[in-house]
C-alpha cells in the first residue's frame, strides 16, 4: 500500500537474519546462534591488525543483535516497530514490568499517535463532507417519457481544529453548513478543553441556532470503568432548552467494553452498548429507548488483515422499521480508505453510501436509490461499486502506486547510497573473516560426504533467462558454507541480504540465491526466492 510520503527509506538492522534465526526462536536458539558467530568475528581470535578491526566491526553488530534478542522487552519493541522503536519518543513511560505483548500494545500506539501528529501537523484538522443525492427517479420514474433526474437533495460541510495553548490546555473551535432545498443554517464553537488528573474538563460558547453554552467533562474512575456527561443550554427566542447526558464505559474483559448512555433533551434516550473486537472480527449490539423511537441493532465486522479490508453487516429493527446492511471498507494507503454500503429498509428503501476517508477529513456520498426495496436497485447498488473500483484500481491507483514505487526506491538508493557501500564492504571484511571456518566446515563435511556448497550467487536476474547480471549479483559462497551445520542448511523467511557476507546489490528489485551442492556426492542446484525460507539437503 502507499504511504503517503512517510515511509521511512533509511534501511533497518535485522537481526533476526543477521544470526539466522526465525522470528519465533527460542532463548537456546539465539544463544547458540550467538556463540556460533562469536567464534567467527570475535577480535581475539585474529592477530593481523585490519582483519582485528574488521572483527570489531562484526563482533558489535553480533553483540547488539543478541543484546536484542535476548532481552524480552527490547525484543518485543523491536518486533513491533523494528529498529526505530528502540528509540521511539515515548519509551520512558512504559514500565519495564509489563509484558512483552503489553510492550507491544504500547509500542504500536505509540508508532501510530506519532505518525498521526506528523500527518496532522499542530491543528489537528476534522472535516466531514455529506452530500445527499436523490436518484429515486432512475428505478421509479415519474415520467417514462423524460429522462430520469438526479439530483443533490441536501449537503453538509462541518470542519474543526484544535491549537494548543500549554500541555494541558487547548482551544477547539468548529463549525457546521447545512443546506437543503434551497434553505439553509449553520453554527460555530469555541471550546477550552484542561486536562486534568484522570480526566479532562471543556467550556463550550457557540451560535447558530440560537446562543449555546455548555460544560463537558470525563473522569476514569478506576482501571475498568470512565464516566463522561455534560450539559448545553441553548437559548433561543422561546426560551431555554436544556440537554443533559451522560455515558458509563465498562471494559468488561480485554476485547469486550459495555457502556450506559442517557440524553435528556427535546429528543431522550437511554441506550445500551456492547462492543467487542479482536484482530479477527467485531461485533457491536445496541438496544435504545427513547423519542421518537426505540429499536435494537447488531453489526458484525470480519476483519482481513492480509487484504486490509473489512466486511460489514449490520441490522436494525424498531418502531421506525427495518434497516439492513453490507458494506465493505478496503485501505488503499497508509492514510486512506474508501468504503461502500447498502442499506436496504422499510420505509427507507435503497440508499447506496459512498465514503472516502483520508487521515480525519471524511467525504461521505448516501445515493438514495429508491423509496421500496426494488431489486434492480439493489443489485446495481451491489455491483456498481465493485466495477467501479476495478476500473479505478486498474487505470489509475496501479499507476500511480508503480511510479509511487519507482519513486521511493530511488528516493532510497539515494538516501541509502553510503551505507548500503559500507554493508557492501562490510561484507567483503566478513567473508575474509570467515575463511578459517570455511575451511574447517568443507573438510567436516567432505570426511561425512555430507553438503558442499559448491557455488552460491545472490542477486538479480535477467528477464527471460536464468543468468546473473554480473553489476547486480555477487558470491556468496563462503557465508553459505558457513551456516552448514551438521550436514544442514537452514535459512528463514526473510530477505537474504541482512546475512552475515551478503548485502544488497540492487535495493527495490527482486532477487534469487542460487546454490549449487552436492550431498552424499551428487550435484543439485535450486533457486530460492529472496525472502523465501529453504532447508536443504530437501
Amino acid at each position: 500500500m502507499a504511504s503517503d510520503n512517510e515511509s521511512d527509506a533509511e534501511l533497518d538492522e535485522n537481526y533476526y537474519t543477521f544470526l539466522n534465526l526465525p522470528r519465533d526462536a527460542t532463548t537456546e536458539q539465539i544463544n547458540t546462534a550467538y556463540r556460533k558467530q562469536s567464534r567467527i568475528y570475535h577480535p581475539d581470535k585474529h592477530t593481523d591488525p585490519d582483519s582485528k578491526k574488521e572483527a570489531e566491526i562484526m563482533f558489535n553488530r553480533t553483540k547488539r543483535a543478541y543484546e536484542v534478542l535476548s532481552d524480552p522487552q527490547q525484543r518485543a519493541i523491536y518486533d513491533s516497530v523494528g529498529e526505530k522503536g528502540l528509540k521511539t519518543e515515548g519509551w520512558e513511560i512504559v514500565h519495564r514490568t509489563k509484558t512483552p505483548a503489553e510492550i507491544r500494545e504500547e509500542y504500536e500506539r505509540l508508532a501510530q499517535a506519532a505518525a498521526e501528529r506528523r500527518l496532522q501537523q499542530r491543528t489537528n484538522p476534522r472535516g466531514n463532507i455529506t452530500i445527499n443525492v436523490n436518484a429515486t427517479e432512475i428505478f421509479t420514474p415519474y415520467d417514462d417519457s423524460e429522462m430520469p433526474r438526479v439530483e443533490i437533495g441536501s449537503m453538509s460541510i462541518a470542519q474543526s481544529i484544535e491549537a494548543p495553548i500549554t500541555r494541558k490546555d487547548m482551544i477547539i473551535m468548529s463549525g457546521n453548513l447545512y443546506s437543503s432545498n434551497g434553505t439553509g443554517n449553520g453554527g460555530f464553537m469555541v471550546a477550552g478543553r484542561r486536562l486534568l488528573n484522570k480526566g479532562w474538563m471543556e467550556i463550550c460558547l457557540g451560535a447558530g441556532n440560537g446562543f449555546l453554552l455548555g460544560l463537558k467533562g470525563g473522569r476514569t474512575l478506576t482501571s475498568k470503568l470512565t464516566l463522561n456527561g455534560g450539559t448545553n443550554m441553548n437559548f433561543q427566542e422561546n426560551g431555554v432548552i436544556p440537554v443533559v447526558f451522560s455515558t458509563l464505559a465498562v471494559q468488561l474483559d480485554k476485547h469486550t467494553v459495555g457502556s450506559l448512555t442517557l440524553n435528556a433533551g427535546p429528543q431522550s434516550s437511554m441506550s445500551t452498548q456492547i462492543d467487542h473486537s479482536n484482530d479477527q472480527h467485531a461485533i457491536s449490539t445496541s438496544f435504545v429507548i427513547g423519542t421518537p423511537h426505540m429499536y435494537f441493532g447488531v453489526s458484525y465486522t470480519r476483519k482481513m488483515l492480509e487484504n486490509e479490508m473489512k466486511l460489514k453487516l449490520a441490522t436494525k429493527v424498531g418502531t421506525f422499521g427495518f434497516l439492513g446492511e453490507y458494506g465493505v471498507e478496503k485501505k488503499v494507503s497508509k492514510y486512506s480508505s474508501v468504503i461502500a454500503t447498502v442499506s436496504i429498509g422499510v420505509p427507507s428503501g435503497v440508499i447506496l453510501k459512498l465514503k472516502i476517508i483520508r487521515s480525519n477529513q471524511s467525504y461521505v456520498f448516501p445515493i438514495h436509490l429508491s423509496d421500496e426495496i426494488v431489486p434492480a436497485a439493489v443489485f446495481y447498488a451491489t455491483v456498481t461499486p465493485i466495477i467501479a473500483w476495478f476500473f479505478v484500481k486498474k487505470t489509475i491507483m496501479d499507476p500511480m502506486e508503480a511510479d509511487r514505487k519507482s519513486i521511493e526506491v530511488e528516493r532510497s538508493k539515494r538516501q541509502n547510497e553510503q551505507r548500503l557501500a559500507a554493508k557492501k564492504s562490510e561484507a567483503m571484511a566478513a567473508i575474509h573473516l570467515m575463511q578459517s571456518t570455511y575451511n574447517r566446515i568443507i573438510n567436516e563435511e567432505q570426511a561425512r560426504r555430507g553438503l558442499i556448497i559448491k557455488r552460491a550467487i545472490y542477486g538479480c536476474i535477467n528477464e527471460g533467462t536464468s543468468q546473473f547480471k554480473p553489476e547486480t549479483s555477487h558470491d556468496v559462497t563462503v557465508p553459505i558454507q558457513c551456516l552448514v551445520r551438521d550436514g544442514t542448511l537452514q535459512l528463514y523467511e526473510s530477505s537474504k541480504s541482512d546475512l552475515p557476507g551478503f548485502f544488497d546489490p540492487s535495493l527495490g528489485d527482486d532477487k534469487i540465491l542460487r546454490i549449487e551442492y552436492t550431498f552424499d556426492d551428487v550435484l543439485k542446484t535450486v533457486n530460492i526466492k529472496d525472502n523465501e525460507p529453504v532447508r536443504l539437503p530437501g
